[in-house]
């Protein structure tokens, strides 16, 4: 069961990871290992606490997809918990932003990004980095 699972996240040669010790691992693949881990039960709600902090963001892209692939096929739902705007924006049907345990904006993710209501989701999208004058959730 253990090789299946990590076949679903997309690990190469199974069998050798699950003989590796963490350290010997990429964070990618540590990841993926974790998130077949979370898959284990067949969840109905998969809960990501910044699943894609630090990461290079080609692989912050190959988890995320992977999170959305596994999440329909198990029918689970994702609550994903993140400072990464664009993250949540690309993963989410609503968002909702926090600060120092309360909420002070929350809508679909289009509202959010075209029309933040509250200083703290403003200073979130600007933190998203520029690539050739504009930002990847413009």
């Amino acid at each position: 069961r253990a090789i299946e699972l990590l076949e679903s996240v997309a690990l190469p040669n199974c069998a050798d990871i699950l003989r590796r010790y963490p350290h010997e691992l990429s964070g990618g693949q540590r990841q993926r290992v974790g998130i077949a881990m979370a898959l284990a039960l067949d969840p109905a709600l998969l809960i990501g606490d910044e699943p894609t902090s630090a990461l290079d963001v080609t692989t912050q892209s190959q988890v995320v997809m992977q999170m959305l692939e596994l999440s329909r096929e198990h029918n689970s739902a994702i609550v994903m918990v993140t400072h990464n705007l664009g993250v949540a924006a690309y993963m989410s049907d609503y968002i909702i932003v926090m600060k120092k345990g309360r909420v002070v904006d929350a809508g679909a993710p289009k509202d959010i990004l075209e029309n933040p209501s509250n200083e703290y989701t403003k200073q979130l999208k600007d933190a998203v980095p520029t690539l050739g004058g504009g930002r990847y959730i413009d």
